[in-house]
């Protein structure tokens, strides 16, 4: 397998939490100039969130980008230095990646909780499924 395409996930893994990290700062701006959003509610927020809701769902969606999908870069980076990263790891990246578009555009969208559960709740199914496969395949080596 090519470079590129074992570090294809990752790199749109990665390309998933700018976009989301964008859209939380336009929405964000948008909020303060059209008034929605005091300026000074920003400095000490006190448990209470200043955001309208869709910044507010920007924020939470790039916030939850940045915590499960460590695991996933660990564990394609680990993959991909040991040389383990075949294309049953890559398939299972790529479905990791999915899940993870899946509950970025429910919680940036109509943000129903069932939905981006079930999306969740597949990602971390399948990030722990590349995790067993390649502990595994690190202990047989």
């Amino acid at each position: 397998m090519t470079t590129l395409t074992i570090l294809a996930p990752l790199l749109a893994m990665a390309a998933l939490t700018f976009f989301l990290m964008f859209g939380m700062v336009l929405t964000r701006r948008r909020a303060v100039m059209d008034k929605k959003t005091n300026p000074k509610d920003l400095l000490i927020r006190g448990g209470k969130n200043p955001w309208p809701p869709q910044a507010a769902q920007f924020s939470d969606a790039y916030q939850n980008a940045l915590e499960l999908p460590v695991v996933f870069y660990v564990l394609v980076i680990v993959a991909f230095a040991t040389r383990q990263a075949d294309a049953v790891f890559v398939a299972l990246a790529w479905a990791f990646v999915a899940c993870r578009a899946v509950q970025a555009y429910v919680h940036t969208t109509s943000n129903t909780r069932k939905y981006r559960s079930y999306a969740f709740r597949s990602g971390a199914l399948v990030a722990f499924a590349m995790f067993l496969l390649l502990a595994y395949r690190l202990a047989t080596t």
